[in-house]
């Protein structure tokens, strides 16, 4: 099985597709951080957003998106950008009918750490010993998309 994650962002993306074959372990089959620019308008962000999932989804045909679900935020205006990118994600598997499952940041932290208040330094730890990663420089965005990946895997029990 493979699964699209993502990390929702406007201007920093987080994406990953990660496969696990029967009675296999889970691996990274691509990972990287989708970016937008600030001196693009919004519409054309969010174009560059869908073209870039459209892209992924095209070139390693996963299954199942597994996509973070958006909290309270205190920056109302980053929160807005963040749910319309989100949307534009969400309608990217939509016209493909691949399955979507949302998890809130409390269950990633959870099924990747153990516990619901790590931090960021944790999880990035706890996935860096829960999967073998391809060599390079990676941003916490892309590592909380491979950890949307492992929760995705572990809720569906995929063996």
């Amino acid at each position: 099985m493979r699964i699209l994650a993502i990390d929702p962002g406007y201007e920093r993306l987080g994406i990953a597709v990660l496969e696990k074959k029967l009675r296999g372990k889970e691996e990274v089959v691509f990972s990287s951080c989708l970016r937008t620019s600030k001196e693009e308008e919004h519409s054309k962000r969010l174009e560059a957003i869908g073209k870039g999932v459209a892209d992924v989804i095209a070139k390693y045909k996963p299954e199942v998106l597994a996509i973070e679900k958006l909290f309270l935020v205190t920056n109302h205006k980053t929160a807005m950008a963040v749910a319309e990118a989100r949307g534009v994600i969400l309608h990217e598997a939509a016209k493909r009918n691949m399955p979507v499952r949302e998890f809130t940041p409390l269950q990633v932290k959870i099924a990747v750490t153990g516990y619901g208040r790590s931090d960021k330094t944790q999880v990035t730890a706890m996935v860096e010993r829960l999967i073998q990663l391809p060599a390079g420089k990676r941003l916490d965005d892309e590592y909380d998309a491979i950890a949307i990946g492992l929760t995705c895997f572990a809720t569906l029990r995929v063996t």
